[in-house]
């Protein structure tokens, strides 16, 4: 039993955990929210956090006015690594509200071969309908639970036969002949219930009903407003197939799994699940739209500009304001937050088309990071590198200690590289610490010393003649 809910636990954690009611939060408080997670960018962060205050604005006004007030569309200007897109989803976790992350440059004009732009929505509301679901399944999973063991212990001991017989109007019901008693039955009951829930059943076998699978499906070829959909005849004619079912001998531990799940559909409903996802979408939903800057050229004569011109153009309608149809029902766009991102090193923020560039008012030019915002990264943060490679060998009963000047060193190392050789921003550190700790990772169940100090010695031997050498940089950094 203990193990039917860790599905669920890491949504229950995020309910129990979650910070300051949005509503309650000022833009100090959001930006600082984002400073736990993000180092630096300080003018990035002040400007999503007028945005999710804004949204809270707008909820308080009289519905006419609200309709008018549209968000102020984010564009942000930075290399990679510097935490634009991290900024966007810690933005979205903070909000509870659908986030997807796209990247401009896999779509394609309307009339071509590839995603639409519309997929963008789609892929929104079906991100918030799983949202919304997860939360409804944490609500009742405590009850599915119960359910769910009341019909496993049916199965594993048939209700109690003491059941009274129809008798003739007028004459008393007698109890079943050779039925045993009804407190023996119970007492019987609870015992299977303790070895339950203490996993001693957890191998004995039981017989389920279970939809019959591998029914006949087809897919439509992909192109406008239906592409990546499959369409199952029996969702098509459910009335007139039906669902087939057929009888399967599971373990108890695989049964209660089962159970529980099948509980939790039949307690949620769904069609609410849907219109509050799509309500979720309309006014809280936030698409970041990452390599902007890769549609953004408009020159002539350089081959066809379905990757160019034309997604700018079939993008500017969902970001205007339109209506998207989904199979989960109609989608207003009004109202969904869009930040936008790009290193603009060939292009400009000005080549996009006019009509696009005044759909993102608000511009912010992100910092590149150095030595000293590599030392915070790597500690600060609460998923700081060097806390996950702690965590991560501590499970071998390897202790890392990084000292002072180990830190220092490592930074100025993914320093020299960037400037060296391509700036990828805080991402170099992730190759800095794969080449640094490549011979604690592989030897760590074998190390006769279990304690690793990594300072400013350790990290020039095992980095200094990778990064000395440019070309092999360039290959292992």
């Amino acid at each position: 039993m203990t193990t039917s809910t860790n599905s669920l636990q890491s949504l229950k954690n995020e309910l129990k955990d979650s910070p300051l009611n949005l509503d309650e939060m000022t833009p100090r408080q959001i930006v600082d929210e984002l400073d736990r997670h993000v180092i630096g960018q300080r003018k990035a962060k002040r400007a999503v956090a007028v945005a999710l205050r804004n949204r809270v604005r707008r909820q308080k006004l009289k519905p006419e006015m609200a309709e008018e007030i549209q968000p102020k569309n984010i564009l942000m200007i930075g290399s990679t690594g510097v935490g634009k897109t991290e900024i966007a989803r810690r933005l979205a976790r903070l909000a509870n509200s659908p986030f997807l992350k796209v990247e401009a440059s896999k779509f394609t004009e309307v009339g071509y071969v590839g995603r639409d732009v519309e997929s963008i929505i789609r892929d929104l509301v079906d991100i918030a309908v799983d949202m919304r679901r997860q939360e409804k399944i944490a609500m009742v999973a405590k009850k599915a639970e119960r359910n769910a063991e009341e019909r496993l212990l049916d199965l594993l001991l048939p209700p109690s036969p003491q059941r009274k017989r129809k008798a003739p109007k007028g004459r008393k019901a007698t109890p079943k002949r050779g039925a045993p008693p009804l407190a023996t039955f119970n007492k019987t009951r609870e015992k299977l219930r303790r070895q339950l829930r203490e996993g001693k059943l957890d191998h004995r076998n039981v017989e389920l009903e279970v939809p019959e699978r591998g029914f006949p499906s087809f897919e439509i070829i992909p192109g406008q407003g239906i592409e990546e959909m499959d369409i199952n005849i029996r969702d098509l004619l459910p009335g007139i197939l039906g669902t087939r079912k057929r009888k399967r001998k599971m373990p108890v531990e695989e049964a209660i799994e089962y159970l529980i799940m099948e509980e939790e559909s039949r307690l949620i409903d769904m069609d609410q699940v849907t219109r509050e996802a799509l309500d979720r979408v309309e006014n809280s939903g936030i698409v970041f739209i990452d390599e902007i800057d890769k549609i953004a050229g408009r020159e002539a004569g350089q081959g066809p500009e379905i990757s160019r011109e034309g997604v700018q153009r079939d993008i500017l309608p969902i970001i205007e304001g339109t209506t998207v149809n989904t199979r989960h029902g109609m989608v207003r766009t009004d109202h969904i937050l869009f930040i936008a991102a790009g290193a603009f090193h060939v292009s400009k923020p000005s080549d996009m088309i006019p009509e696009l560039q005044g759909r993102f008012p608000v511009r912010v030019e992100m910092n590149s990071l150095g030595k000293e915002d590599f030392i915070r990264i790597l500690q600060e943060p609460q998923n700081a590198l060097v806390k996950q490679y702690r965590e991560l060998l501590a499970t071998e009963g390897v202790r890392l200690k990084f000292m002072k000047s180990g830190i220092n060193e490592i930074a100025h190392f993914a320093s020299v590289v960037n400037e060296t050789t391509e700036n990828i921003g805080a991402r170099r550190l992730h190759t800095i610490m794969e080449a640094l700790l490549e011979d604690v990772s592989f030897d760590a169940p074998d190390l006769p010393k279990k304690q690793v100090i990594i300072d400013a010695k350790y990290v020039k031997e095992q980095l200094e003649n990778i990064v000395k050498d440019r070309d092999l940089s360039r290959y292992i950094l």
